[in-house]
């Protein structure tokens, strides 16, 4: 049966006159907005505004890379060219015009991939002749054997105290040794130390039996020797004050370790490159071949 008076829409479908009205309304609107010269002139000035602020950027990154008169003069007095150690810490020792006592790095790139267990180099090397900076090292351990453990060097050494102290963020210390049965309270205190570097570690020798030696062995210049995730050693090797060959003994100390963890599976080339620098220098790029024969003069 077909109606006459045509199709019949649905009753939701169906619109008031009220409702059309204000549809059009809405919609003439934004026409008559984007055809004034307010809207034009935003437009305009939108692509103006973007463009300055990138152009301030870009400067600000420029600014960010100069180097300062100070460095550009020292790299002008250093070649281009591999050194060999001693004449590259003489040269150091040369250029140097900081105010205070430089320390020495050294900074080794070795050909290993530290994700490997056996290849994650992670070791302690005692340096002859010192670090030249006052180590404070702080013992967790029974308050009977407290007073035993600073007669052999420690400047810190408790059990309840000292723990108390390291949850108020009181760390006046720059390692922290420990036993192993005192473990279990150390884990408790990983929030703190792990970020500061100075959570102990059995790899690290920190974790000991022997808390005397280990105190002695540290006063005197033990470091902790490990690659970061890209495979590159960084560890200094003493002041700039220190004598030419009293570096470069720390220096052989510091190689001989890395050569004696050579991990097994490394069948290829072991070192990719070696430099040494000092705080406020740039770093001078040792000779592989030298160093490979111990030819260091």
């Amino acid at each position: 049966h077909l109606s006459t008076k045509g199709p019949t829409l649905p009753p939701q479908m169906k619109l008031s006159r009220g409702a059309i009205a204000l549809s059009f309304s809405a919609l003439f609107g934004v026409v008559l907005f984007f055809n004034s010269p307010r809207s034009i002139a935003l437009s305009s000035f939108a692509p103006a505004r973007a463009s300055t602020r990138s152009n301030c950027v870009s400067n600000l990154r420029t600014h960010a890379r100069k180097q300062s008169r100070r460095m550009r003069e020292l790299k002008e007095r250093i070649e281009n060219k591999p050194y060999k150690t001693m004449e590259a810490i003489q040269l150091l020792k040369e250029v140097a015009n900081a105010k205070f006592p430089e320390t020495m790095e050294f900074h080794a790139d070795l050909n290993i991939d530290p994700r490997k267990a056996t290849q994650n180099l992670r070791t302690t090397v005692v340096l002859p002749k010192g670090t030249g900076k006052t180590v404070r090292v702080a013992v967790l351990c029974k308050d009977e054997d407290a007073q035993d453990v600073k007669a052999a060097g420690a400047d810190v050494a408790g059990f309840q105290d000292l723990i108390e102290d390291i949850n108020k963020g009181e760390l006046n210390f720059d390692r922290l040794i420990t036993t192993p049965d005192m473990m279990p309270q150390i884990a408790r205190l990983g929030r703190i130390l792990g970020p500061k570097g100075l959570m102990p570690s059995i790899k690290a020798g920190t974790v000991t039996t022997d808390v005397g030696s280990t105190v002695k062995e540290i006063k005197a210049g033990r470091l902790e020797l490990r690659a970061d995730k890209f495979g590159v050693v960084h560890i200094p090797f003493g002041k700039l004050d220190f004598s030419e060959e009293d570096l470069l003994e720390n220096f052989k100390a510091i190689q001989d370790t890395i050569d004696a963890n050579k991990p097994s599976d490394i069948k290829k080339q072991y070192w990719n490159s070696a430099y040494i620098s000092s705080t406020m220098s740039p770093g001078l790029q040792l000779d592989l071949s030298s160093l490979t024969t111990r030819d260091y003069s």
